[in-house]
């Protein structure tokens, strides 16, 4: 039990990735606060929390306000950074959001914590997204920073906060950069997620998945579950001997493989279509991950293949329909599963 009776805060913790490492830090015994400004198409959802029975103390706040409650923060044994926005598109159409979001509330975060709580160890969700176009595969911390899009701009800047702040001392803080996390409780019902919660929903309801281009683009996706040992390894480390880490899924799979693994779990059909133009200008190509410096610093190792994942995240999903689903969608959803018998789990 390596958070038993430490005080965790989780920025974004009403969203995906922060609301599963919340519930795993109240199973490891741990006192959580959530900081989550639960701002229109970032994904918060109160329904991810319901396993915790009202153990975890939310506020709904935006982290760059975080300096008007300095005694909840000067408490903080460990903090994880997971709030911002993600979509790649939304950030093309207004910059400006993106950089209030992943710039300006980041930097006025990482100020209110050096001096409430200094000192104290910060692991910061990041994305391969700010690498860009790979100039090599797999991709490790050394890759050249060239991203194509606000988003990944924006993101790099707040990995740069981060490292800064650790230099000086004032934070002891780190930076996991994701590649493509899915499982349990994504916000399917929120556009620019991701391919990955596009395809869900799809498989869900009974839609055609639509692969833009040939196909033969790699991803790694990583199942949440192994992304959340890593924050927990990486938050209780005893010395970081690294700042920054690369974390991807345990293979390469094509997007025409993945799609037939959806198809073949959901019964849904997979259609190649051509790349639409606001797209192609911040696609990447192929992308799969060098996880070996993570590996050598915390042990840890991606368990969960994608087909295994996928089981997993059907099965919630199916048991959660109305709240992850539009209205709209669950009559479809509701009579695809009725005529495909598939294994429940929580």
């Amino acid at each position: 039990m390596r958070y038993r009776d430490k005080h965790v805060i989780v920025t974004g913790g009403l969203g995906f990735i922060g609301s599963n490492l919340s519930l795993r830090l109240v199973e490891e015994g741990a006192r959580v606060t959530i900081f989550d400004s639960a701002v229109q198409g970032c994904g918060a959802n109160r329904h991810n929390l319901a396993p915790a029975g009202g153990r975890i103390n939310v506020l709904v706040r935006d982290i760059g306000q975080a300096e008007e409650v300095p005694a909840l923060l000067a408490t903080a044994n460990v903090i994880f950074n997971l709030a911002g926005e993600i979509s790649h598109v939304r950030s093309m159409k207004d910059p400006v959001r993106d950089m209030k979001l992943n710039t300006v509330a980041q930097l006025n975060f990482l100020e209110a914590c050096a001096r409430n709580v200094a000192g104290v160890r910060m692991v910061h969700a990041g994305t391969r997204q700010i690498y860009g176009v790979p100039r090599y595969l797999p991709m490790d911390e050394l890759h050249p920073v060239e991203p194509v899009d606000f988003n990944g701009i924006h993101k790099a800047a707040a990995d740069s906060y981060h490292a800064l702040f650790a230099r000086s001392g004032a934070l002891d803080a780190c930076v996991i950069r994701l590649s493509n996390v899915y499982g349990p409780r994504m916000a399917l019902n929120v556009t620019g997620q991701g391919f990955l919660g596009n395809f869900i929903r799809k498989a869900l309801v009974g839609d055609t998945i639509e692969i833009f281009g040939d196909g033969t683009q790699l991803r790694d996706p990583v199942f949440v579950d192994d992304a959340v040992e890593a924050f927990l390894a990486a938050g209780c480390a005893p010395k970081l001997e690294h700042r920054v880490f690369n974390l991807g899924g345990p293979a390469a799979l094509s997007l025409s493989e993945i799609g037939s693994i959806m198809a073949s779990e959901s019964g849904v059909k997979v259609e190649h279509k051509p790349f639409p133009s606001d797209l192609k200008t911040i696609d990447i190509g192929s992308y799969h991950t060098n996880s070996s410096r993570l590996m050598g610093d915390f042990g840890w190792a991606p368990t969960t293949t994608f087909r295994q994942g996928l089981k997993k995240t059907l099965g919630y999903f199916r048991l959660h329909l109305p709240n992850y689903l539009e209205s709209r969608d669950w009559p479809r959803a509701q009579e695809l599963l009725a005529s495909v018998p598939v294994a429940i789990s929580e």
